[in-house]
Order: structure tokens, then sequence, then C-alpha cells
């Protein structure tokens, strides 16, 4: 072809494809996003073991092996909407996760508690850190809240969805929870080693992404814990009540300003938030805020960082250009993650779909790839990732799921121990009353 012929072709190519972009609906850019972003944990999952990889390149000398308890639980979710929404058949969604459980049942754990990290083909344990070689209760709360969905999701009386629904049971019922609280102490440990034993000595309170780790202990059957272990270890800290307002916005729990948006997240993709209140929070209330904080806090941009504004805006932890930062208004060097905006779109939904809009339209060229946005981006040092994480892409499929039709959040509140643990720490919700709304 001649060069000028080709060169015409080419550029009528791209108008076409910017045109395509510019008509697309809102509803279709949504199934657009949370499509392309479920390939991570379809295309990408782990051959053997069909977990969620940590993330797509190998850093930190990982190696290529590694996969994610919490990661996977947000994997389960996505496998889910997929099976809901016709991307996969729902048959194919149920082997799959039955292949997880059954990798799951040989892998390593410890008093039923997964390591942060597996080796995806033999099930061994990856340490995260020197001394965080054992169990993770945080982590696996996180793949039980994905596990619990999928067990009320498949339903149906055939073999598959019948075993994926009793490997869930086995393994959701070996979970001693009450070990966590180190011979009886009323809090909850994070972690525990077999080499190590309690060494770690991170006992989990306050206000931050570990609220569903409560919720599950208190609904376990076998080794529940008290709702004194959540009175009296979760709600007792510094930085558990706050009050106070900030920019325009009072903050009923937490820190100040809220810290990283994936507080209001990780323990929400299945905990519906509507209507949840304890006698600490209206946790709706809670959320919401901290979302709209974030946002007006990079609307002001007090730095003066290159790109912030109405349509630019998200602070979570993520890769940056200098590694790996825990991002909030607090803590603000400039890195925008896309995960933290439109994860937060069930809060924030006018907000959310300009900065989705914004990410996809004019930054697609930088950030948009073949498993969905990719992991962050830092327009005043010119960095834009390559990479994604699990952790990261799974809450953009989830959360926009739940803003469009509460999927998850309606499996999630319908198990009967989920219903009984809130009841036992003195939650409200209309998920717990017996009309339902």
């Amino acid at each position: 072809m001649h060069k000028k012929l080709f060169l015409l072709f080419l550029t009528i190519s791209l108008f076409a494809t910017a045109q395509q972009k510019q008509i697309l609906t809102d509803t279709a850019l949504l199934t657009l996003v949370q499509k392309q972003t479920f390939t991570y944990f379809w295309n990408f999952a782990h051959p053997v073991s069909g977990m969620s990889r940590e993330r797509s390149n190998v850093a930190y000398n990982y190696g290529n092996e590694v996969v994610t308890t919490g990661g996977t639980g947000f994997g389960i979710m996505s496998v889910i909407v997929a099976a809901e929404r016709g991307w996969i058949g729902r048959d194919t969604a149920a082997k799959q996760l039955l292949k997880i459980t059954n990798f799951l049942l040989k892998s390593d754990s410890y008093h039923g508690v997964f390591p942060h990290w597996l080796n995806g083909e033999t099930g061994k344990t990856i340490p995260f850190s020197r001394k965080d070689d054992g169990a993770d209760l945080v982590e696996t709360s996180y793949l039980f809240q994905g596990l619990l969905c999928a067990r009320q999701y498949f339903d149906k009386k055939n073999g598959v969805e019948t075993d994926l629904r009793n490997r869930i049971n086995w393994m959701w019922n070996d979970i001693e929870w009450n070990w966590f609280t180190k011979g009886g102490e009323e809090v909850l440990y994070w972690h525990w080693s077999p080499n190590n034993g309690w060494a770690m000595n991170f006992p989990v309170k306050g206000f931050n992404e570990c609220l569903i780790m409560y919720i599950l202990a208190a609904s376990g059957e076998r080794y529940p814990v008290s709702s004194a272990v959540y009175h009296r270890g979760w709600a007792q800290s510094n930085f558990f009540k706050n009050g106070k307002t900030f920019l325009g916005y009072q903050l009923p729990l937490g820190f100040d300003y809220g810290g990283p948006l994936f507080f209001s997240q990780y323990s929400f993709l299945g905990l519906d938030p509507r209507g949840l209140k304890d006698q600490y929070a209206d946790y709706w209330e809670q959320n919401k805020n901290h979302s709209l904080i974030n946002y007006a806090y990079c609307l002001s941009n007090p730095k003066k960082f290159k790109g912030y504004g109405e349509n630019c805006w998200g602070l979570t932890a993520s890769d940056t250009y200098n590694g790996y930062d825990a991002h909030s208004p607090t803590n603000d060097h400039g890195t925008i993650t896309p995960t933290a905006a439109l994860s937060a779109i069930v809060y924030t939904p006018e907000q959310s779909m300009k900065a989705l809009k914004h990410f996809y339209y004019d930054m697609g060229d930088k950030i948009w790839g073949e498993y969905g946005f990719t992991d962050a981006f830092n327009e005043s040092q010119n960095w834009y990732a390559k990479s994604y994480l699990a952790i990261d892409q799974g809450p953009v499929i989830v959360m926009i799921e739940n803003y469009r039709t509460r999927l998850l959040w309606n499996l999630f509140m319908s198990c009967p121990e989920i219903k009984t643990g809130l009841n036992k720490l003195g939650f409200e919700s209309p998920h717990t009353q017996k009309q339902q709304p």
C-alpha cells in the first residue's frame, strides 16, 4: 500500500476509534471497565491453583508463583459478577472456583487461617516478611468475604455447585477465630506463625480496613469470638472515634481526613454499608464522608500537584514512582490511583463517573491496558505505572457492580451466620430485619 494511503487509513481508523469512545453510554462504559478488569482474574489467574496473582509484574523478588489470599477473595467476587453478566458460563465459573477451593484445602494454613501469600503451584507459604510466615487473619477475612458470596450464589443442586459449597463450608468452619485472641485477650491479632509465634505482635484496633475481620470472627459457628473482643478491642484506640469536620464533612471514625480510601472499600465489598449502624457510627455516613473528604482534598490540591481536579482524584495505597505507598490527604505525593475513585462509586457516583471518563477518554493512552486501568500515575513526576495489582483491580469490578445491582452486598448479607454475627455485635441493618425492604 502507498505510504500516504496507509497514513490516511490509519488516521481514519484512529478517528473512528475516538468517535467510538465518545459515544459510549455511561452504562456501556461501566460494563467495559468491569469486563476488561475482570481479565486480570480470569486470563491471568495462576494456571495450577486458579488463584489471583499478587501483581502483573515481578517485583520485590516475589517470583512468578506468588498468589495472594485477599486478592483471590476479590477475584472470586469478580468471577461471580462475570457469571451473572454472562461473560463466562455459570458452570465454567463454578468449576474455576471449585479448582481454587480444592487447591486451598491442600495448602498451608494455621489454625484454619491462610498466609498472606501462597506458592500458586505448591500451596506452600511464601513469607510476606521475615517473621510474617504464617497465618494472616485479615487477608483470610478478605478471602472468605468472597468465598461466602460464592457459596450463596452457586446454590444449585448439581455436583459442581454442591461440592463447591461443601468445601467452602469445611474451610469456613475450620477457622479458629478465637485462637487469634492470643490466649483470651479481648482483641484480635493479625498474625501468628509456627516459627515465630506472636512475634509480629499486631493487635488490630481502630477504624481501618479490618472491620470485616471482626464481623466474620463474631459470625463463626465453631470458634467465634465474643462481642467483648469487638467492643473492647477494635473499638478502643486513639484513632477509633473522630467526630471532627474536614473540608466540610464530619468524619465519625478513624484517622484525620479518613486515611487511604481502601479503608471504606475492602471491608464493604460484601458488607453492605447502607443502613448499617452500631453504637459508634452510621457506616454509610462514615464511608461516604471519607470519600468526599478525599475528593474535596484533591479538588483543593493544596500541594499544587499536576492533574488534580474534579475529574482526577483518588488517594489510596498503590504503586508509585519510587516504590509503594499508602496515599491519603495526610500522605500525598502526587500519585493518583484509579481504583480509589472508581471503587468509591457507591458513595460518590457523580464524582466517580467524572473520574472514570477522564481516566478512559483523556488518559487512556497512558493508563488503559489489557487488564483495565493500570495501578497508578503521577503526572508531576511524568510517571505512569505499567503494573496491575489484584487488591486494586478487584474492588473496581465489585464496587461498580454493587453500584449497579447490589449483587455482592445482597449475597454476603444473605448469609445466616453474618446476620447472627451482626446482631451479636449490636449492628442494625435492613438485611437483619425480618421484613426485607
